[in-house]
């Protein structure tokens, strides 16, 4: 039961709202200043980093450091070699994992981060491109850049103008344009992707093919032309699958008897089970599906069209499997 709110938490309540709807715009607004800034730089940019013949280093200091773990990690998942280097680390060592083959990515919202600007003159003497990402196109970082990307924000979300937010985000989707970018420039596939996330679901929908989930063999529900409909409601009923297919002598699929037909089938009540053809009812172009397609677009065929199972045939059209949506259910994929 809702509790109706007293005068006091209503307005409250209204505050918290207004706070919250605030951010969003002011941070909306922010995100939608880059699109003019996505220019002859950003192509510079995009360049340096498919011509690097090592790995996109990339560096930043607070909730800069963070948002460049993040740019880093959606970089080197999307096809560019990339990861993340603590600028402060870097001044106690950590600088020689930075050789001349790689680019650098620095990230700071002032430009003026201390930290990053004391590793900027030997990342220079080893000839490593650097890409800067600021909110000050006039700031050293920005000076000592090869390519400066400009993510500045006329207001922060913060109302005390103190916390990065608007600011964070704004470099978080220029990262992530970077990414798509370069993604799409490498040609880079849903194949090179499901390589580097073979865990979890992701890398099942990427991963598991048709041919893993299957049914085969003696398990594949069918019945041949000179099958009754109550033929075929009993292969139905052993294999459990909710379809059974109906092939020709040569085993090629000719049609699918399914639940709904024979639902339908019973609804008319002049048909005689025993003694009608199941090619008098079957569906004579039923969706099927290749042995080596993801599992996952088996998924979407019949959440599109409304099935629950699919024959699966050659390129033939020679009956090889079938499967349901619960063998989808059960290794994952959905």
């Amino acid at each position: 039961m809702n509790a109706v709110l007293q005068p006091a938490e209503l307005n409250h309540a209204n505050e918290l709202l207004a706070s919250a709807r605030r951010v969003i715009d002011i941070e909306a607004r922010a995100i939608g200043a880059l699109g003019a800034r996505i220019d002859a730089a950003f192509v510079r940019a995009c360049r340096l980093i498919l011509a690097c013949e090592g790995r996109l280093v990339v560096s930043g200091m607070g909730k800069s450091g963070h948002i460049g773990h993040k740019i880093a990690a959606t970089l080197a998942s999307t096809g560019t070699p990339a990861f993340f280097v603590h600028p402060a680390e870097a001044s106690h060592g950590d600088l020689g994992m930075i050789t001349a083959q790689d680019v650098v990515l620095a990230l700071s919202n002032s430009g003026e981060t201390d930290e990053l600007l004391t590793i900027v003159p030997v990342i220079k003497r080893k000839g490593v491109p650097l890409i800067a990402m600021s909110g000050n196109e006039r700031s050293s970082l920005a000076r000592l850049s090869d390519v400066h990307l400009d993510v500045s924000v006329s207001v922060e979300a913060c109302p005390l103008g103190l916390a990065p937010t608007a600011s964070t985000t704004a470099a978080l989707v220029m990262g992530d344009a970077l990414a798509v970018a370069l993604l799409e420039a490498r040609g880079f596939t849903s194949d090179d992707f499901a390589a580097s996330h073979p865990a979890g679901q992701l890398g099942r929908r990427l991963l598991v093919h048709i041919r893993d989930v299957m049914h085969t063999g003696a398990e594949i529900p069918r019945v041949d032309e000179a099958a009754s409909v109550t033929d075929a409601l009993m292969e139905m009923t052993r294999k459990n699958l909710g379809i059974t297919a109906i092939t020709d002598s040569g085993g090629k699929l000719v049609g699918v008897f399914t639940d709904g037909d024979l639902r339908r089938t019973l609804d008319d009540a002049s048909v005689d089970l025993r003694a009608t053809p199941v090619t008098a009812l079957m569906t004579r172009q039923p969706r099927m599906i290749d042995a080596d397609k993801l599992a996952v677009e088996a998924a979407q065929m019949m959440e599109k069209h409304k099935i629950n199972a699919l024959p699966v045939v050659d390129a033939e059209r020679h009956l090889v499997g079938a499967l349901n949506f619960h063998d989808l259910l059960r290794a994952r994929v959905i």
